[in-house]
């Protein structure tokens, strides 16, 4: 029997599938691939209005690819409105808590009532959920050390899909960085909020860290908020020879009046000072963030203030969304900007994002870096520096650490030129 487990969202969810597939390895035959399969597993997001759409797109590629196959949904989107799949002919559906059940499918029976409930009132999880060492098709390998969330941005549903924070504990973090550091090159520590890894277990991300220090493998954070930078997180990060010098530093707006109405913790200002301190360890790192444009209350200053902040910052790259109404959110119920102001406030976002993404780039030309390269398109080999730079090269393998130094800029990235 053949399984697919197909997942959509974020770094979280990957890890989550990647616990799944570990265990169905043992069994099946398995691939992440969406392609002819006996059973798809879909774990899904709800991020945005766009990903819940995404997540019911694929459930209907799936029974396309075979009618007959059993389709299983878990994650988000199904946490959220697990109607909207039962409605289009899925087989089970759970949401965000206990995914790895999901694994024994043969053995569940009346789906519909077998876990949870079918009109979106799965529980969340109380406590982290172990779930093994997971297992992945990729050359980096993600840990999920921390799940949940209670920032409770007003226009972010995430918190009530995942529930309140929990950690990991940081014995079975390092049981699970050994066994994969015998093979992966590269490890990223990531979380539904990994900032607050620790809180709740008398820890913290710093003392994570330190912990690593004995592993022989690169590290690299996943998603970072403003309050968590400071001395000791970066002297522990520096003391990692291994540590990948890229900060993904979660921004959503660079206007101080809309950050308060987002109910985001943090001004500009102390934004800005997190970022010179970072650069005051690691001179060359890359900066890189996420901005939401037209956001309700957005003015046209608001979103210049927006852009002349991001160009201070002088960010590696920008993840741009527009905005997007979740119910259950504060912001839902916000009259939101019109469409053309939406559409040209994000291209104009995304000009920015290329013009910074190039410069920054640009500086690393003639420069040596240290690659991890991934994977194969077109005749090269692609792969990411510490500093998470796309490089491109001919004549090095899947999988190898390698040093180059580039000299042209290529695609999104950089190559060496022939």
């Amino acid at each position: 029997m053949k399984v697919c487990v197909y997942t959509l969202g974020c770094k979280v969810n990957q890890y989550d599938s990647d616990s799944i597939i570990a265990r169905l390895l043992k069994k099946y035959d398995v691939t992440d691939k969406m392609e002819k399969t006996d059973v798809y597993v879909i774990n899904t997001c709800a991020v945005t209005a766009e990903a819940e759409r995404k997540s019911r797109q694929i459930m209907q590629r799936a029974k396309s690819l075979n009618p007959d196959a059993k389709i299983l949904v878990i994650g988000c989107a199904s946490q959220n409105n697990p109607k909207q799949f039962w409605d289009k002919g899925a087989d089970f559906v759970s949401g965000t808590a206990n995914k790895i059940a999901i694994c024994d499918f043969e053995n569940l029976s009346g789906f519909k009532n077998s876990i949870g409930c079918d009109e979106g009132c799965f529980p969340t999880a109380e406590v982290f959920e172990e779930s093994g060492v997971a297992a992945s098709f990729k050359t980096r390998h993600f840990i999920k050390v921390q799940d949940g969330c209670d920032n409770f941005c007003n226009y972010c549903l995430v918190p009530y899909l995942r529930g309140k924070p929990r950690s990991r504990s940081l014995e079975n973090i390092l049981n699970e960085v050994a066994e994969v550091s015998k093979a992966a090159k590269e490890i990223v520590l990531t979380g539904i909020n990994l900032s607050a890894y620790g809180k709740d277990i008398n820890l913290d991300l710093a003392s994570l860290l330190d912990a690593l220090k004995p592993y022989d493998i690169r590290v690299r954070l996943g998603s970072l908020e403003v309050n968590v930078v400071d001395d000791r997180l970066l002297q522990a990060a520096k003391n990692l020879r291994g540590f990948c010098d890229h900060f993904h530093l979660s921004l959503q707006s660079g206007s101080d009046k809309v950050l308060k109405e987002m109910n985001r913790h943090y001004t500009s200002s102390e934004y800005l000072s997190a970022v010179e301190k970072i650069r005051s360890y690691f001179p060359d790192a890359a900066i890189t963030t996420d901005l939401i444009v037209a956001y309700p209350t957005e003015t046209e200053q608001d979103f210049f203030d927006s852009l002349e902040f991001a160009k201070k910052a002088a960010f590696a790259d920008i993840h741009v969304f527009t905005f997007s109404p979740r119910k259950g959110t504060r912001a839902y119920d916000l009259k939101p900007l019109d469409s053309q102001v939406l559409n040209d406030r994000q291209t104009r976002a995304c000009n920015l994002k290329y013009e910074l993404k190039n410069k920054y780039n640009s500086f690393f030309l003639g420069k040596p870096l240290e690659v991890l390269f991934e994977s194969e398109s077109n005749g090269y080999m692609s792969g990411h520096s510490k500093n998470y730079i796309s490089v491109y090269a001919k004549g090095v393998k899947h999988n190898e650490i390698k040093t180059v130094t580039p000299n042209k800029l290529f695609l999104d990235g950089v190559t060496i030129k022939e």
